[in-house]
């Protein structure tokens, strides 16, 4: 296993969502130029996929998953978090209405996807790094349930987000401990990171090669996600701008081998 470099959370913190973050175009123009080797989608076996928050797994892999499950291999994703914190200024009732949201927008987009109902941990939003072992347990008995060969997918451990980089540090764990092979996939390097960053592991990049019917269903199942993407009923701003969308679908599915 290579050694990790400390995380990026603080690169993702100097660059807010309000600035844009590393344009579409750049990241068009380098993969374009210098396309990623391809991950063979036909050899996996089954699949668990593990999600920080609800809509990561859609945002991340769903088009993944997709072409996978529509092959007949089992596909299990696993929503880590309540969802609940993605409103800092929100009071508890609030908390709670969200996060009831979040699991039916999440269930949604699963059924579109062509998967079975996730299994939701229920860890508190925003605070992961602080159950990491506890997640850690939940997933090695997961793994150890899932099919032989079953790969793992998980957020990247230096994506700069703090639940996804303690996920993924979990699911670097559980992957230890039960033999299983570890992909991991970014998100929020998208944002903050540029082609040929030095932090980020470019040795280890796959690109899923996915078909149009894949892709077209992650289109549609990431609409699910209204919570996070429309404005609010009161004319606030989406939890997430709109450009976040636009460039997690230009720019495919990448995951580290």
């Amino acid at each position: 296993m290579d050694t990790l470099p400390p995380g990026n959370t603080a690169r993702f913190a100097a660059k807010p969502l309000t600035r844009g973050g590393t344009p579409l175009s750049t990241w068009l123009a380098a993969l374009d130029r210098n396309p990623l080797p391809p991950l063979d989608l036909s050899a996996c076996p089954g699949l668990v996929v593990v999600a920080p928050h609800p809509d990561d797994e859609t945002l991340g892999v769903g088009a993944t998953a997709a072409q996978i499950a529509a092959s007949g291999v089992d596909v299990k994703v696993v929503s880590v978090s309540d969802g609940g914190a993605a409103d800092p200024g929100s009071t508890p009732r609030d908390r709670t209405r969200l996060e009831i949201t979040r699991k039916r927008e999440l269930r949604r987009s699963a059924g579109i996807l062509g998967l079975t109902p996730p299994v939701a941990l229920g860890l508190p939003d925003g605070d992961l790094a602080r159950h990491e072992d506890e997640l850690a347990e939940s997933l090695v008995q997961i793994l150890q349930g899932a099919a032989p060969g079953t790969w793992c997918a998980a957020t990247w451990r230096g994506d700069g987000h703090p639940d996804h980089e303690a996920v993924g540090r979990a699911a670097a764990t559980a992957c230890a401990r039960t033999g299983t092979a570890l992909l991991e996939y970014p998100i929020w390097m998208w944002h903050w990171a540029h082609p040929f960053d030095p932090a980020v592991p470019w040795n280890r990049a796959r690109s899923a090669p996915l078909s149009d019917r894949a892709l077209d269903r992650k289109r549609t199942a990431v609409r699910c996600f209204r919570s996070q993407f429309s404005p609010g009923a009161d004319g606030s701003p989406p939890v997430l701008p709109p450009f976040v969308l636009e460039r997690l679908l230009a720019v495919g599915e990448v995951l580290f081998g």
